[in-house]
């Protein structure tokens, strides 16, 4: 197929237009990439909650953020060996068109797909406006000399969007018309002239954590108790911390095109069944390699971490919402759960952006031991100026034993990690554990076949 119009290539080489050329491999470049996107959402965008805004993306969707793909409008150039893959499904009725939610917001999975053609190049490029924020990112350059390519000057982000513009108009005019009344819509924009000032040391700095490859990094070839051993040992942290991120993005990523295709009307039951699985095996890791990476952060801190700004927390709600995600989760391992929450309990000070994926990675660490047919039994009680939150298996006598050898057959990977040979678990380790909830206000006791309790500070007033 012949590209209607400029080709994304063509886009690339305006945006590297006065760029030195660049230096990096494939393995490189690709990791600064996701690199890019981790810290343009995590950083920049998800701090000023854009409740409007457009971007246009290929070859897959760049952003993978549920928050912001839920209110920005998206134009993806995919392959055509995806086929509709996604693509939403046309309505059922003419004129039928998908009911934004209650609060009017974009639907993820309405951006469009548009075809990619052979000369527009397979990589990734991504162009974002909003109102607080315009940026344009691509990987570009030969072989021997790829670089990753960031605008923010008005004048680049003006020309590729007169680029874009004239791709749709003569390959999509109908999408063309729908990307010119977004920017309408969006009116006037500030212009950051300080954002490439930030987003670069803010980069090399997510860069450098990442730490760029076991090449890089002789961890085996250090002296016990030397400076070089404590910095092998703030090495070692920094690959756990490149690790999760490089298995928690794609996994984003490929979650965020499962929940496009489950809006399709036309699936069967069994492969809606199938691609909800996926949904929330993908959702179970994302969480889980999440509290891997941000225990290796509070582990390469030199002093006991503070407690971050802590807020009114209730906690007994918090724990009704997770219910029917838990128990979903526990029937596919066989478990069940039961939970026990006192009546008119007072809040807790704690962070409750945090602490929902905090209990449900303890909640997974603490199930993870059980046999299946076992029943997770989670209480919440008063315990004087404090909340106890308990975690604990139904009959513990007739799991004691296999409870106690889970515990003793454990071993350290790391400060951070515990592995069980004999089942291949890898968790958290209790130290890491701890140190997470004391940063989120609780504190964590754990006894041998007795289970886990966590206590909460009541909140004043």
């Amino acid at each position: 197929m012949s590209v209607q119009g400029p080709s994304l290539e063509a886009l690339r080489q305006l945006l590297a237009g006065g760029v030195p050329p660049g230096r990096s491999d494939e393995d490189s470049v690709r990791r600064q990439w996701w690199a890019a996107l981790a810290c343009l959402q995590d950083e920049f965008l998800l701090p000023l909650q854009p409740r409007s805004g457009l971007w246009l993306a290929s070859p897959l969707p760049a952003l993978y953020e549920p928050d912001l793909l839920r209110h920005l409008q998206g134009w993806v150039w995919a392959p055509e060996e995806l086929g509709s893959l996604l693509q939403p499904a046309a309505p059922l009725l003419p004129g039928q068109a998908p009911a934004p939610d209650k609060a009017g917001a974009y639907d993820p999975g309405r951006f469009t797909r548009l075809p990619l053609s052979a000369a527009d190049g397979t990589d990734p490029l991504l162009l974002l406006i909003t109102p607080q924020l315009q940026i344009a990112m691509a990987l570009h350059g030969p072989v021997d000399g790829r670089q990753l390519l960031v605008r923010t000057d008005p004048a680049s982000l003006s020309a590729a969007l007169a680029l874009l513009d004239e791709r749709l108009q003569r390959s999509a005019p109908e999408e063309g018309l729908r990307l010119r009344q977004a920017l309408q819509a969006l009116g006037s924009l500030e212009s950051d002239s300080h954002l490439a000032a930030s987003f670069w040391p803010r980069l090399a700095e997510r860069l450098a954590a990442m730490a760029p490859s076991v090449t890089l990094q002789p961890l085996v070839h250090r002296r016990a108790g030397s400076d070089e051993g404590r910095g092998g040992s703030s090495s070692e942290l920094a690959l756990l911390e490149a690790l999760t991120h490089e298995v928690r993005t794609p996994l984003a990523t490929i979650r965020t095109l499962i929940r496009s295709l489950l809006r399709r009307q036309d699936l069967t039951e069994l492969v809606r069944q199938r691609l909800q699985q996926i949904d929330g095996e993908c959702s179970e890791q994302i969480d889980r390699f999440g509290l891997i990476f941000h225990a290796a952060e509070l582990q390469r801190q030199p002093a006991a971490p503070k407690p971050q700004a802590l807020a009114r927390t209730d906690l007994a709600q918090l724990l009704q919402q997770l219910e029917p995600l838990w128990r979903h989760q526990l029937q596919r391992r066989g478990l069940e759960l039961v939970l026990e929450i006192g009546a008119d309990l007072s809040p807790v000070l704690s962070d409750p952006s945090r602490l929902e994926t905090m209990l449900g990675g303890l909640m997974d660490r603490y199930s993870r031991r059980l046999a299946a047919g076992s029943t997770l039994v989670i209480s919440l009680e008063p315990a004087g100026s404090r909340l106890r939150l308990r975690l604990g298996a139904a009959g513990a006598s007739r799991f004691q034993a296999g409870f106690d050898n889970d515990l003793g057959s454990r071993q350290a990977v790391g400060p951070v990690l515990s592995w069980n040979p004999e089942t291949g678990s890898l968790q958290l380790s209790r130290q890491a554990t701890a140190r997470l909830f004391h940063s989120l206000g609780g504190r964590l006791t754990e006894g041998s076949g007795r289970g886990l309790t966590v206590f909460f500070p009541l909140a004043p007033g």
